[in-house]
Parts: structure tokens; sequence; C-alpha cells
């Protein structure tokens, strides 16, 4: 049955820099056009603003008169060098488009600003989780600690300097306190070294690269689930963390107060020195 429901093309075009291939405007033309032609497509869908593939598919398939949606999924600056000339890429390539998806309405404005968008043709759907794969199970959870969860790349923008910073403190003031770490990336260097630094080995977990079927198996070990992040247009693992009944500490940047209730959130600012960032971590606020 899914066979005749979804169909994967791999093309030939290499990958040279994070999954993204070499920007080239009109050499994928005669492969985009085959596929539309082949497949009958009627609407084609193009996510991510830094993807050369989804931009060239857009441009290819307006040219041959199919209609195109574009989904974004991240916020952007607009005084940076990258900045500008992706937002002014953007603006050229959404000028015929259909229509605009985006996961916020943070999001919204900040696509909307940059690709000088009408708004009326950018919609907002917020991403969705499948609950049956993400249920708690308290028989996991370690008894007499408090176990923090924290799942992301390993990154800048993740905030991995904020979690650098606040991992020490947490652990000194919360004895019975423990973080368990997924994901990797160029900062998983600094959150070893802090982890060494304070002699932290037992109480900080570094799990490295996770499947997305891993990711629930390690989320029903905690009782807090931690984002650090400086820049969110959603953060869908908030949704993850809270439908295995983890309590969420987040940051208070982008779309991620729009993700949740506040009765299911604490947000704070991303700030070592904020108060609101330690709230939540003793036994009697679990």
């Amino acid at each position: 049955m899914t066979t005749t429901i979804l169909q994967v093309y791999y093309l030939p075009i290499h990958v040279f820099f994070k999954q993204c291939t070499v920007p080239t405007m009109f050499t994928t033309l005669p492969l985009i056009r085959d596929i539309c032609i082949r497949e009958q497509i009627d609407i084609l869908h193009g996510h991510g603003a830094f993807s050369p593939l989804c931009h060239e598919a857009i441009l290819h398939a307006r040219a041959i008169g199919i209609r195109a949606v574009f989904t974004d999924h991240s916020l952007f600056g607009f005084a940076d060098y990258s900045s500008i000339n992706s937002n002014k890429f953007l603006e050229f390539v959404l000028t015929d488009i259909d229509h605009v998806i985006c996961v916020s309405y943070t999001s919204k404005e900040n696509t909307v600003l940059r690709a000088k968008l009408v708004p009326a043709i950018v919609s907002v759907i917020p991403n969705a989780v499948d609950t049956s794969c993400f249920t708690p199970d308290v028989s996991k959870k370690r008894q007499g600690r408090v176990t923090v969860v924290v799942i992301s790349r390993l990154v800048y923008r993740k905030g991995m300097d904020l979690l650098a910073g606040i991992i020490p403190i947490i652990c000194h003031h919360h004895k019975h306190v423990d973080f368990l770490i997924g994901g990797d990336g160029n900062y998983r260097v600094l959150i070893e070294q802090v982890r060494e630094q304070h002699q932290l080995m037992e109480r900080v977990i570094l799990l490295g690269g996770l499947d997305h079927s891993q990711v629930r198996d390690v989320l029903i070990q905690g009782d807090i689930f931690l984002n650090t992040s400086l820049t969110e247009a959603f953060c869908i693992a908030i949704v993850e963390a809270a439908s295995c009944g983890l309590q969420i500490i987040s940051t208070k940047v982008g779309g991620v107060p729009e993700v949740l209730p506040s009765d299911m959130i604490r947000l704070a600012d991303p700030d070592v020195s904020c108060e609101l960032m330690y709230s939540g971590f003793s036994h009697n606020n679990i």
C-alpha cells in the first residue's frame, strides 16, 4: 500500500555541507521537471530556508505551471551577512509562491518580514507528535533522584554555552539532581570539559547522537526536560517531552511560549543569572 502512496527519488546531486546540495539554480531543472511530469504533480511542497534543492524545485515548479507551497521551520536575523543574503534569496524565490506555512506566529512574523510577503498567504500550522509513540513510564525513573533530560544538537544556537554554565550551579545546589544529555555537535567538548572540571562524571551522562526511535526511551527516564535554545521557532522536543509526562523548563525565546499552556512549562530568560532558570529542580516541584 505504501509504495502506491509514497514515491522516493534519490537524485544524483552531491551533498557538500550539512545535507545541503550545491546551489546551481538550473542544473536540477531536467530532474525536477521529469519527476513532476512523470508523477503528475499538482502541488510541490518545499521545506527549509537554507535548502538549495527546495528553492530550486519551487522555481522550476512555478516555471512549468505547478503550484508551490513553502514551509519555514526556523527564525533568522536581519543584520548579519548570512541573514542578509539568505533573506534576499528567499524573497526572490517566494515572489511567485502560492502559499507559505509557518510553525508558530513568531515564525510567521519573521518570515513575512524576511521575504516581504503578504501576510494573507501565510498560515500557521504548529508541529505535532504522535502521542501513542510518546507515553510515560514511571517505572523507568530513578527513585530518590531528579533526572534532567536534555535532547538537542550540541551547537551554539541551542544554548550549549548556557547549559554548560548552569549545570555546575544546579548540581552544587541540588545534590539529588542528575543530567541525561542526548545529542551531538561541536559543543560536546565544552560539556565534557565542564563535567570533568567539576567532577560530575557520574551525575552528567552524555549519550551522544540518538535516533528518533530512541528518544522516548531516554525521555521516560527523566523528571524534567530542559531546553536552553537561544532561538527557536517551535521546538517539537518540548511537545514530545510533555507527552512523556515531564515538567518542562525552557528559555523564553521565539515561538516557545506558544507551544504549551503556562501550567505545563516554566519559562526563563536565556541568562545564567536568571533565577527562574533554576526553579523547579527540587523534589517538591516535581
